[in-house]
């Protein structure tokens, strides 16, 4: 754990939220370490090993998960949706994820289902699990959809910043108005398999139009609250008051230009002055750096902290219920972390807060473990009996959408 993310460490309520990691450590929903291995070591798992500290390089590695109390983590198989091959790309990130699993065989296990999981914190390892981000990652094929559930993929983010065909994205123009006939029945053939359907990036048209759809939980493997910060990859409330009745489970996520709204406003007013300078906002050049170092030498970036998240979970515990809350960090896929939430180290001071906030330990148990896995394991449910009677849909883009 780093120095600046320990200061609550000799604490009454870090001593505390330790005891409690330990009995129900936290499930996070989402850590893109794969794609930072490709992007950084064209996944060279000895050049970036993570038995060790990585500090330096990435938010994960193995001690800090340990340090952190991660009892689970699903790994993001994410790809860009820019690529023309998203599809070998995500079995890429599949096999990387694998690798890591060969390698660390002591502290990583292997986990499909929520009785793995459960296997895993008896055995004192950390269950993991996968994630593909995005719904470019089935090339609109049904059949792809399948084949990754096969090779152990448990949810499907259904977009990731820019539409697909079948559903919108929160950060893209609408196209078809939330969920097309065919990303309906991505939906349903979700549910035949028990992969969780993620509305985290969607567009809240696309959140609606998956709730009024599934027959099974959904998540939010990394999104906060809108209310709290108006940011539209966030979750409004009136689709947080209908987890209860789903049985889903919202993930807050840490990124602060999500949590923190002086970081929206900021980020923002940054892409607007790249934008006057002549450059496209998301411009890496020498030159486009430049312009944006300047900018935040005149305006620094504003710091979310662990009380912003916490504020964040106050809010959606109150729309939404204890029943239906979990974490998602987005490590190793966030530039930019809050203070005291550095890294995977970090979730202790997050228990510690919210325990200064008077959540119980009863409160702590779900939103760390029990409700991730209880979502995983009513999907399970759900998909077995929806397997004994129905077949797998051969339907295509073109056969329901024109």
């Amino acid at each position: 754990m780093t120095s600046s993310d320990s200061g609550s460490r000799d604490s009454a309520s870090f001593e505390a939220a330790r005891a409690l990691l330990a009995e129900f450590p936290v499930v996070d929903g989402h850590n893109d370490l794969p794609w930072a291995l490709r992007e950084k070591v064209r996944y060279d798992l000895d050049a970036l090993d993570i038995a060790g500290d990585q500090t330096a390089h990435l938010h994960t590695d193995i001690p800090r998960l340990r340090a952190g109390g991660v009892g689970a983590q699903f790994w993001s198989v994410y790809v860009r949706a820019d690529l023309p091959d998203a599809v070998p790309a995500t079995l890429e990130q599949i096999d990387c994820v694998r690798q890591l699993l060969a390698r660390h065989p002591e502290d990583l296990a292997p986990a499909l289902t929520a009785a793995d999981m459960e296997a895993a914190r008896g055995q004192g390892r950390i269950a993991s699990l996968m994630g593909a981000e995005g719904g470019h990652s089935i090339a609109n094929s049904l059949g792809t959809l399948r084949g990754l559930y096969d090779l152990g993929v448990r949810y499907l983010t259904l977009t990731h910043n820019y539409n697909v065909a079948w559903a919108d994205s929160a950060t893209d123009e609408p196209g078809v108005g939330g969920l097309s006939a065919f990303g309906r029945e991505v939906v349903r053939e979700m549910n035949r398999l028990g992969m969780l359907v993620d509305l985290s990036h969607v567009a809240a048209t696309t959140m609606r139009d998956a709730l009024d759809t599934t027959s099974a939980p959904v998540i939010f493997s990394h999104s906060s609250a809108r209310a709290v910060c108006d940011h539209p990859r966030n979750i409004p409330d009136d689709v947080l008051e209908r987890l209860p009745a789903n049985g889903g489970v919202a993930m807050v996520t840490f990124v602060p230009k999500f949590v923190l709204q002086a970081a929206v406003d900021w980020t923002n007013e940054a892409d607007d002055n790249m934008r006057a300078h002549g450059f496209h906002h998301l411009d890496t050049s020498a030159e486009a750096m430049k312009v944006h170092a300047a900018f935040e030498e005149a305006r620094p970036r504003p710091v979310a902290t662990v009380s912003t998240v916490a504020d964040h979970l106050d809010h959606m515990r109150e729309v939404a219920g204890i029943d239906h809350l979990g974490i998602g960090g987005d490590y190793d896929g966030t530039a930019f972390t809050p203070d005291g939430l550095r890294d995977v180290s970090g979730y202790p001071n997050l228990i510690a807060e919210l325990h200064d906030r008077g959540w119980s330990r009863t409160d702590l148990a779900k939103l760390t473990w029990q409700n991730a896995v209880r979502v995983l394991g009513a999907a399970e449910d759900t998909a077995r009996e929806l397997r004994a009677t129905t077949a797998p849909s051969n339907a295509t883009l073109e056969s329901l959408d024109g």
